[in-house]
C-alpha cells in the first residue's frame, strides 16, 4: 500500500456547506437529500465549525411522538436553536497534503469520522470514514 498519498486523492470536493446564517430545518433537508452525516459550516468561506447528523438528533424531539406530530415539533424545535448553538466550534481541519495514513490515524485515535480539508483558511474538501474505507477496498482490489 501507498504510504504517501495525500488525502486530496479521496476527500469529497463538491461540498455540501452551510452558512452560519442557515437554519437547522436547511439543515435537515441537505442532510436528507445527500445521505451524509456531517456538514461543515463556514462564515463567508471561512470555516467556523462542523453540523453532524448526531449534533442534529440531539435537538429532536423524543421518539415517542409518533411520525405525523414529530414534523411540525421539529420545526418548532429547529426554530429554537441556531447552528451556531448546536455545532461543533473546535473544527480539526487537515491540509490536502496531509497523508491519508495521517488522516486515518486521526480520525482513530479522535473517534472523528469527518474532517474538512482546508487550504489556508479556504474550505476545498470533506475526508470521512467512508471515503478512507473505499480507498482501503480499492487497495485490495489493486492487488487482486
Amino acid at each position: 500500500m501507498k504510504q504517501k498519498v495525500p488525502v486530496s486523492v479521496i476527500m469529497t470536493k463538491n461540498i455540501v456547506k452551510l452558512n452560519l446564517t442557515d437554519d437547522l430545518s436547511k439543515a435537515e433537508v441537505l442532510f436528507k437529500n445527500n445521505k451524509i452525516r456531517h456538514i461543515p459550516v463556514v462564515n463567508h468561506c471561512e470555516i467556523v465549525g462542523i453540523l453532524s447528523l448526531t449534533d442534529l438528533m440531539r435537538v429532536s424531539c423524543p421518539e415517542s411522538i409518533d411520525d405525523a406530530e414529530n414534523e411540525g415539533v421539529e420545526s418548532l424545535v429547529y426554530n429554537m436553536f441556531t447552528i451556531a448553538q448546536v455545532m461543533s466550534k473546535e473544527v480539526v481541519t487537515v491540509k490536502p497534503y496531509t497523508t491519508i495514513k495521517e488522516v486515518a490515524t486521526l480520525l482513530a485515535e479522535k473517534e472523528f469520522h469527518a474532517l474538512p480539508v482546508c487550504d489556508g483558511s479556504n474550505l476545498v474538501g470533506i475526508v470521512t470514514t467512508t471515503d478512507l474505507i473505499k480507498y482501503l477496498l480499492s487497495q485490495y482490489d489493486a492487488e487482486d
